[in-house]
């Protein structure tokens, strides 16, 4: 990141903006004829505030960049917004890092200081890539503790021999809202006290925004991972009926 990034980002950041009230996913019983349901899972460590949001088991390393906005150091509440579809089953929506009470106004995308935004328009976004069928949400200053442990346990396949027990522990503790494989944990990193909650995205693999939430007076109070977007997924699917 530099300042040439910093001013054309001062130019475009209005234009990414989530069109959507994500925290309607929080507060309303169905978004467009879909029950919705909110489960807490703990909370995150964000001992600096230097938020990385990933795929825990394809892109989590000591080298990600941390987004560029500085959030609030703490221990934070997640919570998952579930959509309760007859069609596509039970489906993470949003997840949600609570940093304060206050209501959000706006919803600006979480980037790291080195995107392209030549040319962005109100259709773009950036987000992260999910090949797993997993995202997470982690400090960056976690996360060489994240690589010493992996780089210590005598591990061939981090999920297989590892992730997998405590995905179905997960599910054995709190089956609500899961599949019988588990599709959270909140994974306290060996030998710190640091924890990374790691949940299913949305319809599984694919390119998700986040967003930082801001208050009335400017101030963050919350992350916003959007996986679904249900209006938006219910109108492409009567497209594909009218298709068909």
């Amino acid at each position: 990141m530099n300042e040439n990034w910093l001013q054309k980002y001062e130019e475009v950041k209005n234009v990414l903006i989530c069109p959507t009230d994500l925290e309607t996913y929080f507060t309303s019983d169905e978004i467009a004829g879909q029950p919705l349901e909110t489960m807490e899972i703990g909370n995150v460590s964000l001992p600096s505030g230097k938020i990385v949001v990933r795929d825990p088991l394809v892109n989590l390393n000591a080298n990600q960049s941390p987004y560029f906005i500085q959030a609030p150091q703490g221990n934070f509440p997640v919570t998952v917004a579930v959509v309760k579809s007859k069609d596509w089953g039970d489906r993470y929506a949003v997840v949600k890092v609570e940093f304060a009470k206050e209501k959000p106004i706006i919803y600006r995308e979480a980037l790291v200081g080195i995107e392209e935004l030549e040319d962005v328009s109100e259709d773009d976004f950036f987000g992260f890539e999910v090949d797993a069928g997993l995202g997470c949400i982690a400090d960056a200053e976690v996360l060489p503790f994240v690589d010493n442990f992996f780089d210590e346990a005598d591990i061939d396949n981090v999920y297989d021999d590892y992730f997998a027990d405590l995905f179905e522990q997960s599910y054995q503790e709190n089956p609500k809202n899961q599949r019988d494989e588990g599709d959270w944990i909140n994974w306290k990193v060996p030998n710190t006290e640091y924890r990374i909650p790691m949940f299913a995205s949305g319809f599984g693999d694919g390119i998700y925004p986040v967003y930082f939430a801001y208050d009335a007076n400017g101030n963050i109070c919350g992350l916003y991972i959007q996986f679904i977007d249900v209006e938006l997924a219910l109108s492409e699917d009567g497209d594909e009926d009218d298709v068909d």
